[in-house]
């Protein structure tokens, strides 16, 4: 995942430390990340899901509000108010460079955060909280030891997740007064809320609440057994699938239009992504496909391997023969389903042993009708001619099987 280190102007002039994270295929969308309280750009959460998301095509931007992470400022002079004011100028670099977000994702008050803001934000579409408060005060429990020495000297040193932390009078006072209600009800965007049964760091309550205020379109999905933070790996993979999935309805996420048309009779594959493995495939003027490879070996996944439009190729040959020898025979076949599995093997030479390996596909046929035994039998024959299987078991084995 490529990312970018940026910065920009925050609410006080203070210089914001900033993480671009990119698709290495098409940009589709852009996403602003508003991390949880006192928390930074870099926690694990947010880093996984801006991961996930630049895999399916959404650059994120994460940043660290004034005063935390590697930012300039001072925290202790920070309010709610203006960490709005941090997040709606992140949305103005983001417009400035041609990116204007339209997908908001806010974590814990980050979520809070988003919420109050999403409707200044003309080109954000949807929004979406994960174990977000209803209610911004809600955070002062953290520190409620040291309220009246914040209220008595203005600020006090308080201890949150085993480090220290400045808290200012006014922090306090603004966080208190925030209502979200009013700007939940009005915002006109989709929003989709996240949050864990088991959060004991914002009840499951407050996404109730969230729910109650929004209008539609509104979504509730939860986290099961995740943590506030979301920490465990797993967790914010689901998250981020999640949100991925759900954002392709209200961002009409499209990917770029294909390369011009080959000619009649030419596949015509073309390099998409030059640090990926992402091609553009054209079959003839009409016909356009993604290639990609996996995650795993470095690609984005964003469509099926070489090796998958192999085994694509040899299933629809097979349905294909199958369902035109039926048709002939005037055969009650209702429908023909076919899977293939490709795998690399060991040759056998007449010695039994060989280092060699060769390509193998298993082909598992579904016939559904009303058919005879003789009649399945024989057309299990005919896939065996399939134009496709002649071509690969010249140098494959194929194995077919019912199913």
């Amino acid at each position: 995942m490529p990312t970018e280190r940026l910065t920009f102007n925050g609410h006080d002039g203070a210089e914001l430390a900033a993480r671009l994270d990119l698709p290495e295929g098409p940009h589709l969308a852009t996403a602003l990340f508003a991390h949880c309280f006192t928390c930074s750009k870099d926690i694990p959460a947010a880093r996984r899901i801006a991961a996930r998301l630049a895999g399916a095509g959404i650059a994120v931007l994460r940043f660290d509000f004034t005063g935390l992470g590697h930012s300039e400022g001072e925290f202790e002079n920070t309010t709610f108010s203006s960490n709005v004011q941090d997040l709606e100028l992140a949305a103005k670099a983001l417009e400035a460079r041609g990116m204007a977000p339209s997908l908001l994702i806010g974590h814990s008050l980050g979520g809070a955060a988003v919420l109050r803001v999403a409707g200044r934000i003309p080109s954000a579409k949807a929004v979406v909280t994960i174990g977000a408060p209803f209610d911004p005060g809600h955070v002062t429990h953290n520190f409620a030891g040291a309220l009246d020495r914040i209220a008595a000297d203005g600020s006090a040193e308080v201890n949150l997740g085993g480090r220290p932390i400045r808290i200012g009078r006014e922090f306090v006072e603004d966080v208190s007064a925030a209502a979200l209600a009013p700007d939940i009800a009005k915002m006109k965007k989709a929003l989709l809320i996240l949050h864990a049964p088991k959060d004991d760091v914002v009840g499951i309550d407050n996404a109730s609440e969230i729910f109650r205020a929004a209008r539609h379109p509104k979504s509730f999905v939860t986290l099961c057994d995740a943590d506030h933070l979301v920490t465990r790996p797993e967790d914010a993979e689901y998250a981020a699938e999640v949100i991925a999935a759900w954002s392709t309805k209200y961002l009409q996420l499209r990917p770029p239009a294909p390369p011009p048309g080959a000619p009649e009779g030419i596949v015509r594959v073309s390099e998409a992504d030059p640090d990926g493995f992402l091609q553009d495939i054209n079959s003839g003027p009409r016909h356009h496909a993604i290639a990609d490879e996996p995650l795993a070996y470095g690609g984005t996944d964003r469509g099926m391997s070489p090796y998958g439009f192999l085994s694509a190729g040899l299933g629809a040959c097979t349905s294909m023969t199958i369902r035109m020898y039926a048709r002939r025979k005037e055969w009650p076949l209702s429908h023909v389903r076919v899977d293939v599995s490709h795998d690399k093997v060991h040759a056998q030479d007449a010695s039994g042993v060989s280092p060699a390996k060769v390509d193998r596909f298993i082909r598992t046929v579904f016939l559904e009708g009303e058919l005879s035994e003789e009649q399945r039998a024989r057309l299990l024959e005919i896939a065996d001619k399939c134009p496709v299987h002649r071509t690969l078991e010249a140098t494959s084995e194929i194995v077919t099987r019912t199913g």
